[in-house]
């Protein structure tokens, strides 16, 4: 099976763009503004720490579906195996997919259109 992406919505990496350029403008103003006080820098610090969600979820998007696997892409990334897996729970927007050891939460409001129905032909398939 060739490697299949599940990307993000793009408003949802936008959004986390907008949140550090609004930290680094204001962290520039009230630095500009008062550098004695130290806790102005904090806004600086908001602004690399989205920033660098922005650019690790545009490089990683949401879920990877490789090598007979489902892998979540965040900091501490969870794997399940198609071999492992045992039911596959749909609840509201989300998936649930279980394992014996382990479980997998897939918020599909966080999915783009087109990844969302590769999504489903994939959990489907593995359904039969």
């Amino acid at each position: 099976m060739k490697k299949i992406e599940i990307r993000y919505k793009r408003m949802h990496l936008r959004w986390r763009f907008v949140f550090g350029l609004f930290w680094l403008i204001l962290g520039i103003i009230s630095i500009t503004n008062n550098s004695e006080n130290y806790f102005n820098y904090g806004y600086l610090i908001a602004s690399l720490y989205y920033f660098g969600i922005y650019f690790f979820k545009s490089k990683y998007q949401y879920l990877t579906i490789d090598d007979g696997s489902f892998v979540l892409n965040s900091i501490f990334s969870q794997r399940i195996s198609f071999a492992d897996l045992n039911r596959i729970k749909k609840r509201g927007k989300s998936y649930i997919l279980q394992s014996e050891k382990s479980e997998l939460h897939i918020n599909t409001k966080l999915i783009d259109k087109n990844s969302l129905k590769d999504l489903k032909v994939i959990l489907k398939s593995l359904k039969n």
